[in-house]
């Protein structure tokens, strides 16, 4: 979990719910309580879920320190987590929208986070130093994200989050027309020129935004001729376009960054079942039995 990010729950969620009950007084009811608050209030299951992990955590310490008899976070019911619909481009959609984004000032921030599944704060915390165009590789080490409606760099999401990838030509050729961009850009704004590193910025230097960002996506996707979808649907285009050309899910599971490869085969269980049917065809031609011959 992001040290940021945890602080951001405690503060927005969890002090000034529970910050006036002594630790030894605070029960499984009060949590729950709070559950059904925050859901009332339309926090969304992910993000309850996770206000209740940073809870978790703190009282597995408090456990651990004889603070506590018991950890009550871990004997509440949390709200069935709803997952978002999936949606991804196939190889000819896939080809459109690389093609529309060339034509964007951004959009080899969409090649690259297409290419190797980047998630959009991975991206847009991305900086020169984490990119070898020569040895075709690309690390991932931070996000930026807004928290209290400033920008900040946050550690990835998890410790496999933190990993480092092989770039396909196309995203290459991508990071390098960017450069050659931003060099010409950071020309024309001499002084105002803010030397962040970053990748992907403004025309003078600073960080994207993100709603910025979003509206450069939606504009390509109307280029190209494409149904809406989200910026996250591009990486798991990558993930689904890997699969279906038969990479290990445990290749896909570390250039995503999954924590676990369960939840990679679960989240992409439907291009699964084609893959099955395609092993059988590999293994009935590598020892199958063949035409016009008996089996014993």
């Amino acid at each position: 979990m992001s040290v940021t990010k945890d602080k951001q729950h405690v503060e927005m969620h969890l002090e000034p719910a529970l910050g006036h009950l002594q630790l030894g007084r605070l029960s499984p009811t009060h949590v729950q309580a709070l559950i059904k608050t925050k859901t009332d209030e339309g926090l969304s299951p992910r993000t309850i879920r996770y206000m209740r992990a940073v809870l978790r955590a703190a009282l597995n310490d408090a456990v651990k320190w004889g603070v506590v008899p018991r950890n009550v976070a871990t004997l509440v019911n949390l709200p069935r987590a709803s997952r978002s619909e999936i949606r991804t481009l196939d190889p000819k959609d896939a080809k459109k929208f690389l093609d529309a984004a060339k034509k964007n000032r951004i959009g080899s921030l969409f090649s690259v986070a297409l290419a190797v599944g980047l998630r959009l704060g991975e991206a847009l915390g991305l900086g020169w130093g984490d990119v070898d165009l020569n040895a075709k590789t690309l690390r991932v080490r931070r996000a930026l994200q807004r928290v209290d409606k400033k920008l900040v760099f946050v550690e990835p999401k998890s410790e496999r989050s933190r990993r480092t990838v092989s770039l396909p030509d196309f995203a290459v050729t991508a990071l390098k027309r960017q450069r050659t961009a931003q060099k010409v850009e950071r020309l024309k704004a001499g002084s105002k020129w803010n030397g962040s590193g970053l990748v992907f910025t403004s025309s003078i230097g600073t960080p994207l935004d993100e709603r910025n960002v979003r509206r450069e996506f939606d504009d390509i996707l109307k280029a190209a001729n494409l149904p809406s979808m989200r910026i996250h649907d591009l990486r798991h285009t990558c993930a689904s376009l890997l699969l279906a050309q038969g990479v290990h899910p445990r290749v896909v599971m570390e250039t995503l960054g999954h924590s676990q490869i369960s939840l990679t085969l679960d989240t992409y269980s439907h291009v699964l079942p084609a893959l099955g049917a395609e092993a059988a065809t590999k293994m009935n031609l590598l020892v199958g039995v063949k035409r016009g011959v008996k089996s014993a």
